[in-house]
């Protein structure tokens, strides 16, 4: 295991609590999170794109270490719904398997997990999610609906409403890392999260005003 903490060497005495953000290799909600006094890591098998706390490995690997709060982003290759055209001609272990690691991820033993995907067969296979969300909703005028699984955490309120639909994801051209601009978490939509799920676990900790739902 790879462990990115060169400038974050010093131990955390004084935070909120432990976050981790699973399966995530751009930093947005991990320091999110961090800028609201958390002990905030990240981890993936790629290594962070930007310095911050991060765990390169696979989070099975630590996912029993302690963690208060764990935001998880599964990959969702064999869940989509906007991939299941390719469901028949796959083998069906890769699904089952993604299955199983949705599972593990929902039962892990923190009190607090909000598990995002697409629209995915997670819906059927396991349970519907608790919400949808946009990222039009949270500041940014696109659409990419975002379903959230949660455990002991509040429904996400919209933040910032905007106009603007514009599907920007869904037109991106093929490309390498195609992928991983589709999977990006949404600048916004990880400021709502920690935000509004600081409060939520952490209300007597934080020297901040809870965040109001605006008007829909």
């Amino acid at each position: 295991m790879s462990t990115n903490d060169d400038q974050f060497s010093k131990t955390v005495t004084d935070s909120l609590g432990r976050v981790l953000v699973a399966c995530e290799y751009s930093g947005a909600v991990r320091d999110a999170f961090a800028a609201r006094g958390w002990d905030a890591w990240s981890c993936d098998l790629l290594p962070s794109e930007k310095p911050g706390q991060h765990h390169q490995c696979d989070v099975r690997e630590i996912i029993n270490d302690g963690w208060d709060v764990m935001i998880a982003h599964p990959p969702c290759t064999h869940l989509a719904v906007s991939g299941s055209r390719w469901f028949a001609s796959k083998p069906k272990h890769l699904q089952a398997d993604a299955l199983d690691f949705v599972r593990l991820l929902l039962n892990a033993p923190i009190k607090h997990i909000a598990l995002e995907n697409p629209v995915s067969v997670i819906s059927s296979k396991i349970r519907k999610p608790d919400q949808i969300i946009q990222p039009w909703q949270h500041g940014h005028g696109e659409t990419k609906a975002t379903c959230l699984w949660l455990k002991n955490l509040p429904l996400l309120t919209p933040s910032n409403i905007v106009a603007g639909r514009e599907q920007r994801i869904w037109k991106l051209p093929p490309s390498a890392n195609r992928w991983k601009e589709r999977s990006r978490t949404f600048s916004g939509v990880a400021e709502a999260m920690a935000n509004q799920w600081t409060f939520a676990t952490r209300p007597s900790d934080i020297p901040m005003t809870k965040q109001e739902p605006v008007n829909q």
